[in-house]
């Protein structure tokens, strides 16, 4: 099984890098607003008429409390405007109630909209310094409620990565399980090179990336050369 490489960028000119730099999934973002910071509709409808055909196109829609409402309208504008996945972080979720309710609306949402549309649902794996669900949890929930994917991300961009937040056997334990209930999973944060081969041998679906292909820190712009780097580091 092949890794793809989803790659994060946050206008029309990284879109065109990050494309001919060989990225799998291009990822909408806009990381001065979070993590998982959402970009504008318009940018997001861009890029998926500038992609290849076959090539799908990711979009943020935000590091979320429990708001249900406004996850599930954000995500209904993501739907509308062409994603293809449409991620969501779970960001201030205290309770496996509140993660289903609001996962379960941006679902149920994203689905009325587009049928094909993918959900992913990221928990962060600096769970314990934000105070919020364990990624452990996110799997069952996310089945649950009918998410296809789930991730683990880190919610503070300070540099530090997952690697440093869960342990091989906590993300094989994240990993397995989404297996286990048929689900895509997908590995971020801070992640660059020198993880690589703890990331091939856990074996995620998707590897996202965004600092470390950027020239100088994750505001920067992405470098085409880095993303080729990356990719063929991933094969």
């Amino acid at each position: 099984m092949s890794i793809k490489l989803l790659i994060s960028p946050m206008n029309l000119d990284e879109v065109t890098t990050a494309v001919d730099g060989g990225a799998d999934i291009i990822d909408i973002k806009k990381p001065d607003e979070g993590s998982l910071g959402a970009n504008f509709p318009w940018i997001i409808r861009s890029a998926k008429e500038m992609v290849p055909d076959g090539t799908p196109v990711s979009a943020a829609i935000g590091d979320f409390d429990f708001k249900p409402g406004t996850a599930a309208l954000a995500a209904t504008g993501a739907a509308a405007a062409g994603a293809d996945y449409i991620k969501i972080g779970l960001f201030n979720i205290h309770s496996t109630g509140e993660a289903r309710e609001l996962l379960g609306g941006v679902v149920h949402a994203v689905k009325d909209t587009n049928k094909k549309a993918l959900v992913v649902a990221a928990a962060y794996s600096d769970f314990e310094r934000i105070h919020t669900i364990s990624p452990l949890k996110l799997p069952g929930i996310a089945s649950d409620v009918g998410a296809d994917v789930v991730m683990v991300d880190t919610g503070i961009k300070d540099g530090r990565s997952t690697f440093e937040f869960m342990g091989r056997d906590m993300l094989q334990s994240f990993i397995s399980d989404a297996r286990d209930y048929e689900l895509d999973c997908a590995l971020a944060g801070s992640l660059g090179g020198e993880h690589i081969p703890l990331v091939k041998s856990l074996a995620p679906d998707i590897l996202g990336i965004r600092s470390a292909v950027c020239e100088n820190g994750r505001n920067s712009p992405i470098s085409i050369s880095l993303v080729r780097e990356l990719k063929a580091r991933l094969q």
